[in-house]
């Protein structure tokens, strides 16, 4: 099993970075949570009065803390500041002076009602690098309130999943949150590395709609690229079959068969080699035309066993397929595979999920678990380093 998660800090490859954290709920936090574990002094800055809202969202809770908080927020340090009381703005304008990134996903226009918008601290800050997370934008979108349930129905999300003609269905978890995260932080990496080669610092924009609509890839596609209006078809695929949902004798199976080669294989293992010569099913065009006749073709043969033994045989017979697991099974998989992918307590709090980017020379580090409100204030004003990473002060 692999457990060499480090522990001690070390010199990550963002070490020496300050970012200015004013995110708040999910795809800022997520973002600055992942620039902290490569090594960012992550200074998150919360209201007093309660501090970020997923500080509440609970239960459940662990440590006296609600979980959702704490699965995005370790390795930072949380100072709270009133951004409406002269004294807290002005810490803040003297954090986000010394600051390499400032990160904030206010409603359109906050930050400049502040004093802290782009134009304003760039004066002082001319290398800053501004990231501003929004839901739709910051020209027609600006009023609208940027909720990850939201913008999966409003983006198109929600019509592409669930069974065909039933009601919309939105992701388990806050999908476009985090993969907005995920874009905001590409987007500063890459303003960081224009900083380095010139020195200029520049504003990163994000919106959650564009970021969805960007990860919708083959569906967007298919509706710029040929007029297509797709529809939900459960857990289905509209361009690969098989790749569904099939009764195993115990539980459900998937199989994801994306080629030929795979789908021969298939058949062969289940006893049935003469489908892939039938004219029907020999390519995955001809099987995608006859989907309904080949579901009914492959439902018997499967049923036939258990979904664990189709799941050796077909995996070693070169066919994708597993269980639908649930998240048990699915850290159980991962800690079977050797991937680390849950922390011990003592790395960085509870429930903590490993960053999922292994680098050879400057691997994640899990400093610290995540912070109680305000823990860090004091230091942060006056200016102290943290003192597991001094690195990252400046």
């Amino acid at each position: 099993m692999h457990t060499d998660h480090p522990r001690e800090p070390g010199p990550g490859a963002l070490s020496g970075v300050v970012v200015a954290d004013f995110g708040r709920v999910l795809a800022g936090p997520y973002m600055t949570m992942l620039l902290a574990d490569l090594g960012a002094d992550v200074i998150k800055i919360e209201r007093p009065d309660g501090g970020d809202d997923t500080r509440a969202w609970g239960p459940p809770f662990a440590d006296g803390q609600a979980t959702y908080f704490l699965g995005v927020n370790r390795n930072k340090r949380s100072v709270a500041l009133d951004l409406t009381d002269p004294d807290g703005l002005a810490a803040a304008r003297a954090i986000v002076d010394r600051a390499d990134v400032l990160v904030e996903n206010f409603r359109p226009g906050t930050m400049e009602r502040l004093g802290l918008g782009f134009e304003e601290v760039r004066r002082t800050n001319p290398g800053l690098v501004y990231c501003s997370v929004t839901g739709f934008g910051t020209d027609g979108g600006a009023a609208l309130p940027g909720y990850d349930l939201l913008v999966q129905a409003m983006g198109g999300l929600m019509s592409v999943t669930g069974e065909p003609g039933g009601q919309g269905t939105k992701a388990g978890v806050a999908l476009v949150d985090v993969i907005t995260g995920l874009h905001a932080g590409l987007g500063v990496l890459a303003a960081l590395r224009h900083r380095e080669r010139t020195g200029e610092g520049q504003r990163v924009e994000v919106s959650l709609l564009g970021s969805l609509l960007s990860a919708l890839t083959n569906q967007a596609a298919a509706h710029l690229g040929a007029g297509v209006v797709p529809r939900a078809m459960g857990n289905r695929h509209p361009s690969i079959t098989p790749y569904e949902v099939f009764e195993a004798r115990d539980r459900p199976l998937v199989l994801a068969v994306g080629n030929d080669r795979q789908f021969r294989a298939l058949c062969a293992r289940i006893g049935r080699p003469g489908l892939a010569e039938d004219p029907r099913f020999a390519t995955n065009t001809a099987r995608v035309a006859h989907r309904e006749a080949l579901t009914a073709e492959l439902a018997g043969p499967l049923a036939a066993r258990t979904a664990d033994a189709w799941f050796e045989e077909l995996t070693a017979a070169g066919v994708p397929c597993g269980p639908i697991n649930d998240l048990a099974g699915a850290f159980a998989l991962a800690d079977r595979l050797g991937l680390g992918a849950r922390l011990p307590e003592e790395a960085a709090g509870p429930g903590q999920v490993a960053h999922p980017v292994r680098l050879g020379a400057t691997p994640p580090s899990y400093r610290s678990a995540p912070p109680r409100l305000g823990e860090h204030t004091a230091e942060v004003v006056a200016g102290i380093p943290p003192v597991d990473n001094p690195a990252a002060g400046r």
